[in-house]
């Protein structure tokens, strides 16, 4: 029997009996992190890693079974031996390890770039991978984020002398952390649906700097001098208008291709992601020495093909399957690239 399988709910353990990062509701779920596209509700019980307890529970509130595991902690579940390691996306985020006889690896959403947000990427030896790859394409080669942090704050320096708030479009969880985790000293507001995660990164030892919420009040107290941190459903909303005159920026990995910045409609683009980029992808495969892979997310038959080429066995994993019967997935605008 296999160590995982696709099923209909998503990816399985037949032997331990459990899902990973589930499509639909299921008794037993190991969940990666938090974000919306990976946690589904109403499952029986969740377990993730240890530092990312506090944001599972704000995402699915005081009343879900939630079950921890210390990174490197393993246990044993029907004679699969699991483990949960660094996954360097957000706080939290783990791949899943499982061994019995051989060793598959799931690493859930990754990146192999330094971020003081979270615990970094640990590369492990196994046979079967299966790689987080939602920038399957050399093209997306990321820039040092000490640059890009540097960018930033040069943009918001600008936008001050020209008497115009500077509001950075990210995703509430995750990407907004790591884009204040760069940003020099000043006052920092944010939307509420930032707000909520800043006790818990502080409560989980993650140093930030200031945040005021961003209210009316607070927009014309502190004036041009401010920079807002807003998640993009806030973009083009009735709530801007109180930051007035304002430039707009958008933190994504997604900037790095040319005309995204223009469809997101904002002044300017910085490349920042929490995925791994093509050269991550590639240094993340050597370091495993993984002989199948199994890519998931990205660019269809992009990087699959790549290393069937290079020797290795190579498959795309299955699309997330749709249930009229089944509720969403949490929304994401929490999660992102």
């Amino acid at each position: 029997m296999a160590l995982l399988e696709w099923t209909a709910q998503g990816l399985y353990c037949p032997t331990a009996d459990f899902h990973i990062d589930p499509w639909r509701s299921v008794p037993r779920a190991l969940i990666t992190h938090a974000h919306g596209d990976h946690l589904f509700p109403g499952c029986g019980i969740y377990v993730t890693a240890e530092p990312g307890h506090g944001v599972l529970r704000a995402r699915l509130g005081e009343d879900a079974p939630i079950e921890v595991m210390g990174y490197g902690e393993k246990k044993n579940v029907n004679g699969v031996t699991v483990s949960l390691h660094p996954a360097g996306h957000i706080l939290g985020s783990c791949q899943v390890r499982l061994e019995n006889g051989g060793v598959a690896v799931v690493t859930g959403d990754m990146k192999r770039q330094p971020d003081p947000t979270c615990a970094p990427f640990e590369p492990m030896r196994c046979d079967a991978l299966y790689l987080d790859a939602t920038f399957s394409l050399p093209i997306y080669r990321w820039p040092d984020p000490v640059d890009v942090a540097m960018e930033m704050n040069a943009w918001w320096a600008a936008n001050r002398a020209a008497k115009r708030t500077s509001i950075v479009f990210a995703y509430a969880l995750g990407k907004a952390q790591r884009v204040l985790a760069g940003l020099d000293e000043g006052p920092i507001l944010a939307h509420g649906a930032v707000m909520r995660f800043q006790p818990i990164y502080e409560a989980a030892g993650v140093r930030l700097p200031l945040l005021h919420p961003a209210t009316e009040e607070n927009a014309k107290r502190y004036g041009h001098d401010a920079l807002v941190i807003a998640p993009p459903s806030a973009q083009n909303t009735p709530w801007m208008r109180k930051f007035a005159p304002f430039a707009t920026a958008f933190a994504s990995g997604w900037m790095q291709v040319r005309g995204a910045k223009r469809r997101r409609n904002v002044d300017r683009g910085f490349v920042l992601s929490d995925h791994a980029d093509w050269t991550g992808l590639l240094r993340t495969i050597d370091e495993t020495r993984a002989s199948e892979v199994t890519v998931m997310h990205g660019a269809p038959n992009s990087l699959s093909r790549f290393l069937v080429e290079r020797g290795l066995s190579a498959v795309d994993a299955p699309h997330r399957s749709a249930s009229a019967t089944e509720p969403a997935p949490l929304a994401s605008d929490e999660a992102g690239a």
